[in-house]
């Protein structure tokens, strides 16, 4: 299999970005509470009925079942306290471009035939599915922040890779949980503006989405499945991670991954995760994912602060991302997470450069885990044919001036 890998590179000597926008938590602080009672959503009667004895929900609040204390992400508002200080006032970020010259990729197809499959990324966690005659949304953010409010919050750094007037039709969103940069309400608005009529959440989501104007939301729990026509199903699988749209909201709704299956195989969408013995579970459960899209940031850098952690534990670096390839058993991994977003202590192309030195270092071919250029698409052909690219090679990219 030859598919040509895409990197992303921007020039030195960029302007520096600014530092303002890490006063966002004292200004989500300010906001949030008043809208509380409308941003968290405990599971109903019924649903809590459905999870009596579950092994991730405490009857109040959803947890990793796995992790014998809670990790960072999870810690209570006290024991964050000291981290949310060292967010605001901390100086350890490293300057990432203003913005990054990327014109978007050409149109998608309309359809692709049943028993194929194409994967295009829109950047973050946003890609285009496209199987069995289904076409399908991930984790949908055409919007300038992923904030409560349009003014403050972290900016997008590259363009959306698909125009938002010229997405085919989309059958069904699917979203991951409720953090902002994957839950942006006024992308769902615009979409349900644009007609999509369904989207799968995980629980406690179905009010919030909903309330967006898509008419048909199915919130589901772990190993739990929708289809979505004859012959494409999703299933809701585990991610280790948490939830939260304001300081008191913490874990009130789950999070977690999807399978999409179909005549064309099964996709694996990650969301945002950790790394954990999650995907092996996946893969025993799924023992045939054709393809796994993995988020490949935010993280710490080794040289950055070797007293710190290499990941927080809800997140996943480059290179607890090729153990998960690996776990998983796809033949290929398509990047996200990255560059799009910063929210971690990661460098602009750290991300990326990490993945290609950890490929190498462990002799795994660099076209089984690629990090590809937003809006051109990665084919998998009907039936047992390996993925290629439309698109080549691209110069570094450069931030504008």
């Amino acid at each position: 299999m030859m598919m040509n890998r895409m990197l992303f590179r921007v020039s030195k000597g960029e302007i520096p970005l600014k530092r303002g926008w890490l006063l966002f938590p004292i200004l989500l602080f300010l906001i949030s509470f008043p809208a509380l009672p409308l941003d968290g959503a405990a599971p109903d009667a019924a649903t809590e009925n459905g999870l009596q004895g579950s092994d991730h929900f405490d009857g109040d609040r959803y947890f990793n079942p796995w992790i014998p204390q809670p990790l960072p992400g999870q810690a209570p508002g006290r024991m964050r306290f000291p981290w949310i200080l060292r967010f605001i006032f901390g100086n350890d970020r490293p300057e990432w471009p203003q913005i990054v010259d990327l014109s978007p990729g050409p149109p998608p197809t309309a359809r692709v035939p049943k028993g194929a499959l194409s994967v295009t990324p829109v950047g973050h966690a946003t890609f285009l599915i496209q199987m069995d005659g289904q076409n399908i949304l991930t984790d949908p953010i055409w919007s300038e922040r992923c904030s409560p409010i349009s003014w403050a919050g972290p900016r997008r750094r590259t363009p959306p890779g698909i125009r938002f007037e010229e997405l085919p039709p989309i059958d069904a969103v699917l979203v991951s949980h409720n953090h902002y940069d994957h839950l942006d309400l006024p992308t769902l608005s615009r979409l349900a503006e644009k007609g999509v009529l369904r989207a799968v959440v995980p629980l406690g989501n179905l009010d919030l989405v909903r309330g967006t104007g898509i008419p048909n939301v199915e919130e589901r729990d772990w190993w739990q499945t929708v289809r979505l026509s004859a012959e494409v199903t999703v299933t809701l699988v585990p991610a280790q991670h948490f939830s939260s749209r304001t300081l008191w909201d913490r874990n009130e709704t789950l999070w977690g991954g999807f399978v999409v299956s179909g005549l064309s195989g099964n996709l694996f969408f990650a969301g945002d995760t950790g790394y954990g013995p999650h995907f092996r579970e996946i893969a025993r459960r799924f023992p045939s994912i054709r393809a796994a899209i993995l988020p490949i940031s935010p993280f710490r850098p080794r040289e950055a602060n070797a007293s710190l952690p290499y990941s927080s534990g809800v997140h996943m670096g480059p290179a607890e991302a090729i153990q998960a390839h690996l776990d998983l058993g796809a033949p290929l991994s398509i990047a996200a997470h990255f560059q799009v977003f910063q929210l971690g202590a990661d460098g602009f192309e750290d991300a990326v450069d990490g993945l290609t030195l950890t490929l190498q270092d462990q002799g795994i071919a660099p076209d089984d885990f690629v990090a590809p250029k937003p809006g051109r698409a990665i084919h998998l052909p009907a039936g047992p044919a390996e993925a290629r690219s439309d698109f080549q090679p691209f110069p570094a990219l450069r931030g504008a001036e």
